[in-house]
């Protein structure tokens, strides 16, 4: 039976690298993966999904009048589709979420999607919540805040590294705007104002971590 999941977690975490490998995994098995990427997510081109690693692939866009079940059953009379991904899922509304649901209750296929469950704010989004409330299964993806605590909440903030605690839900950004952070780290820096610590990569620097994140990079492509 076909299942709806959830896969969520704070930012950097590698939400986009496994929503990459499981339809490089469906390919391989000459099976046809659909990919959604949201249209206001243009970092790397409208239309692409691309991993911090390198992974890539193309998507088909949505906005958020449009209703996915329809994109995915035209879709199917045009070719099997056996799986649906879905990036930033969080920018989904709640009539969307509806709508994945019925693409797996109706057309008996898997959707996956992958996405945040909070804003910088600590509120969940539009398209978290319905995922929370409606999914079959769900699943945390998880990465580290720098206190090495698990990081569960992610902040906004401004050049000096301080919290910013307004302005719109949605404001796309990277490193430079977002950090993920433990629940006591989001507590001292959103709420007692105090100054984020930024933290530098540390460099890969042995032969043998070099060729095996080459491999990443290189080995799954689309």
């Amino acid at each position: 039976m076909a299942k709806l999941y959830f896969n969520y977690s704070s930012m950097n975490a590698g939400k986009t690298t496994v929503l990459l490998q499981s339809a490089h995994n469906y390919r391989e098995r000459g099976l046809t993966p659909m990919l959604f990427t949201p249209k206001l997510d243009d970092r790397y081109g409208e239309g692409w999904i691309k991993s911090r690693i390198g992974l890539q692939a193309k998507a088909t866009i949505f906005t958020a009048d449009d209703d996915l079940f329809e994109i995915t059953r035209t879709q199917l009379e045009e070719q099997n589709i056996h799986c649906v991904l879905v990036d930033e899922a969080q920018f989904l509304n709640r009539a969307q979420v509806y709508q994945l649901s019925e693409v797996v209750d109706r057309l008996n296929i898997p959707v996956l999607c992958f996405g945040l469950r909070t804003d910088f704010q600590g509120e969940l989004f539009e398209g978290s919540q319905y995922l929370l409330a409606w999914a079959d299964q769900l699943t945390e993806i998880k990465t580290i805040c720098h206190t090495g605590r698990k990081a569960n909440m992610v902040v906004r903030v401004d050049d000096e590294g301080y919290a910013l605690k307004e302005g719109a839900q949605v404001e796309i950004g990277g490193n430079e705007r977002y950090v993920s952070v433990s629940r006591a780290e989001f507590k001292k820096v959103f709420i007692g104002g105090q100054r984020i610590k930024f933290i530098e990569p540390v460099p890969v620097d042995s032969e043998d971590d070099q060729e095996a994140a080459s491999g990443q990079q290189s080995g799954d492509l689309l």
